[in-house]
């Protein structure tokens, strides 16, 4: 059987760091990350990453391992975050994974295999340069040839999934539609009971969104921002894409109207939060914890707690 483990999600700003803390300090346990730009170094205030008061002297995992420039992949990060859970389980503890990168709690939970590439090999230089010099019409319907049930799924527009399509084929010898299907038939990884946190007024949960806007805001989300293009990290790697970075460096390129970035962070915070709640769903077996105006976390431990007995985790 796969090893027990927690795992702790919902959307942005509804406590999650908060419970994953108050339990691994009531069950002897440790929290690896699974956040998508929580990895990246520098990046502090626009993430909500947690302070060290915040963490309350709980070994936190996947904080802080990549820089801003770098290109870090989903597959990066199973193979970072699998040996952290691992190591914990090693030790005795509890590996609480926290976070609500959907993407990235299921492939680790999964045991999902990732066909190996490198983002600077020739093949995949070669494949982009075809892309921009033959356009994703030519690029897709290559792609057809060969694998067409995933060209049918993908938009000519859609580069960077043509590309990798066509590298995993070169380079393995296998369609991306029959590694997916490998993939499917691995056993999972971990035995996880998934958390969720919601509210139950929608209206709650935008005005906790704002409220984490307005924080980050006072505590030099944009000196930040600012500090990280100083420093040159370019305006359009990855990192930088993330809500509240993308939005203000483009006011300090701009107009520099900082305010009305920070309504616009609200804005895609709002719909992000959507997006991620639409992601949860699927788990038919999470177990859903709905707060109220705002969140009661020793309620939350209590129930918690039950949920976890049940599971045979404490």
């Amino acid at each position: 059987m796969p090893p027990k483990i927690l795992v702790i999600t919902g959307p942005t700003a509804s406590g999650k760091t908060a419970l994953a803390v108050e339990l691994a300090l009531r069950h002897n346990g440790e929290v690896v990350s699974a956040d998508s730009m929580q990895i990246y170094r520098r990046m502090d205030i626009g993430t909500a990453k947690p302070t060290r008061e915040e963490m309350r002297g709980v070994p936190h995992h996947m904080l802080d391992v990549a820089d801003p420039e770098e290109d870090f992949s989903v597959a990066r990060y199973v193979n970072m975050a699998s040996r952290c859970v691992d190591d914990v389980l090693s030790r005795g503890k509890l590996p609480i994974l926290a976070g609500g990168t959907g993407l990235y709690v299921d492939s680790l939970l999964s045991g999902r295999t990732f066909a190996a590439f490198s983002p600077d090999s020739p093949l995949r230089g070669e494949l982009e340069e075809r892309m921009r010099r033959e356009g994703g019409e030519a690029m897709l319907a290559e792609l057809a040839k060969v694998d067409p049930h995933t060209a049918a799924r993908l938009h000519p527009n859609d580069a960077k999934r043509i590309v990798r399509a066509l590298e995993i084929w070169l380079t393995t010898g296998k369609t991306m539609t029959q590694h997916n299907a490998e993939t499917l038939a691995i056993p999972p990884r971990y035995d996880a009971l998934t958390l969720t946190l919601a509210f139950e007024r929608r209206e709650d949960m935008w005005a906790r969104i704002d409220r984490r806007v307005d924080v980050m805001m006072d505590l030099g989300l944009v000196d930040e921002v600012r500090s990280l293009l100083d420093s040159g990290v370019p305006e359009r790697c990855t990192a930088m894409q993330a809500i509240g970075y993308k939005e203000m460096a483009a006011a300090l390129r701009g107009d520099g109207d900082v305010a009305a970035a920070a309504q616009e962070i609200k804005l895609r915070s709002r719909q992000y939060a959507k997006r991620q709640l639409t992601w949860f769903r699927r788990n038919q077996a999470a177990k859903w914890l709905f707060w109220g105006e705002d969140p009661d976390f020793e309620k939350a431990r209590r129930t918690s707690t039950e949920y976890m007995e049940e599971f045979g985790i404490v």
